[in-house]
């Protein structure tokens, strides 16, 4: 573990009949949310599997209309029939009430209720929607994500702060006045929640944005106010390495500071992209951090002019891959495998150094040589891999280490 700073503890909330426990002492939860049609049955359960696959311990969808909620009794019978038993969260926007009520089988299968409170009822409806959605959430004794979305802020508090501080001496500017919103919205809902019979244990709070700097200013602020679990996520991160790094810079210096129980990498796709790119993000986040370990970590130099050859290069992705392919494997059968700390590095200046400060590492010679790599385990240098075969001795060699050093999982 890092030395990360601890928060005042928070309350932990159980999501799901694994269950999946959310802030107290508990570590920091994956969460992602599915981008198909969820009236689309078979492509939902499809891409929430995938999810589920890569490590998502939480998986959200889009509850939109009467067809995405007939639906979703269909996806976790589905999912569960293939032993899959991610909790499922429904996200709701304008008619959430109404469509948890005309749909009990939908409100019963999913695990947890996300409710916006910028629209999920405007005016004199407002109170009146947002209780019925509580009242459904108590019925079924499912937790609440009240989450509030810098895109669709209740525009009736906004315009109050604004008028409140316009009569200000010296008046605050407007961003600090939006960013004091988003905190209210928030956490005024949770107090009607506890106040219509809602327990602290069962809400989770989230005040999302698309800048970083005001992503860490608005939580900082959320957590002094309230101990509830809290959400973490820019609204829209971006596409690509924008999309991680704005990630990864805001909720890191969060993270650092003991804040955020819950975390989702929001990452706009490439077209035909893989979904569940924002799960490995969150995942390596967390890992790099030492907050959580999820799969062996693969440290690899960047190159330069002495690993002109591109066999390091390959080496490094070949073993990448063959771990995360490998780690479901690895998960069910030992116990500690996703500690495993793996080097391949590419010439023999801080190759052997890196190497030996890894569990298991390999260090090529660099350019214009023939492949000729000391494997170093657990400090020692064990043996030379030569010729045109190096990536699958490597890989049987990691196997077998980790086949031999962690125990099995259950007895299995």
């Amino acid at each position: 573990m890092s030395d990360v700073q601890q928060s005042a503890r928070r309350h932990s909330v159980v999501v799901g009949i694994g269950p999946v426990r959310v802030g107290g002492d508990y570590p920091v939860v994956v969460q992602s949310m599915t981008n198909t049609d969820t009236a689309d049955i078979n492509a939902s359960v499809t891409q929430v599997a995938a999810l589920a696959q890569a490590g998502s311990e939480l998986v959200r969808l889009t509850v939109d209309r009467d067809e995405a909620a007939k639906a979703i009794p269909h996806i976790r019978e589905k999912l569960e029939a293939r032993g899959i038993y991610v909790p499922l969260i429904g996200d709701f926007h304008y008619i959430g009430h109404k469509l948890l009520k005309d749909n009990p089988a939908c409100a019963e299968a999913l695990s947890k209720y996300r409710i916006n409170p910028g629209n999920v009822g405007f005016k004199a409806k407002k109170d009146k929607q947002f209780s019925s959605m509580i009242e459904t959430a108590l019925k079924f004794d499912r937790p609440v994500r009240i989450g509030v979305n810098w895109g669709s802020m209740d525009q009736e508090l906004v315009a109050a702060l604004m008028d409140e501080n316009h009569k200000l001496t010296e008046p605050l500017e407007a961003i600090h006045v939006t960013r004091e919103a988003l905190i209210r919205s928030a956490l005024d809902s949770a107090q009607r929640a506890l106040e219509l019979g809602m327990g602290a244990d069962k809400i989770i709070l989230s005040c999302k944005v698309s800048g970083v700097q005001d992503l860490i200013s608005i939580y900082r602020e959320l957590a002094v106010r309230c101990d509830h679990s809290l959400h973490l996520g820019l609204t829209e991160a971006g596409m690509g390495s924008k999309g991680i790094v704005a990630s990864s810079s805001a909720m890191g210096v969060l993270l650092q500071e003991g804040i955020g129980d819950t975390i989702r990498v929001s990452l706009t796709p490439e077209p035909g992209g893989d979904r569940t790119q924002e799960v490995i993000v969150s995942q390596e986040l967390l890992q790099t951090m030492g907050l959580r370990s999820f799969t062996p970590l693969v440290t690899a130099c960047p190159g330069c002019g002495r690993t002109t050859s591109t066999v390091f290069q390959d080496l490094a992705q070949k073993i990448q891959m063959h771990v995360r392919t490998s780690m479901p494997k690895w998960r069910d059968k030992y116990d500690g495998a996703e500690d495993l700390k793996l080097a391949v590095m590419g010439c023999i200046v801080n190759g052997p150094g890196e190497s030996k400060h890894a569990d298991i590492g390999i260090s090529l010679p660099g350019t214009g040589e023939e492949p000729s790599a000391p494997v170093f385990i657990d400090g020692k240098k064990e043996m030379t891999l030569r010729g045109p075969n190096i990536v699958e001795e490597f890989k049987k060699i990691i196997d077998v280490y980790i086949a031999s050093r962690y125990a099995p999982r259950n007895g299995k």
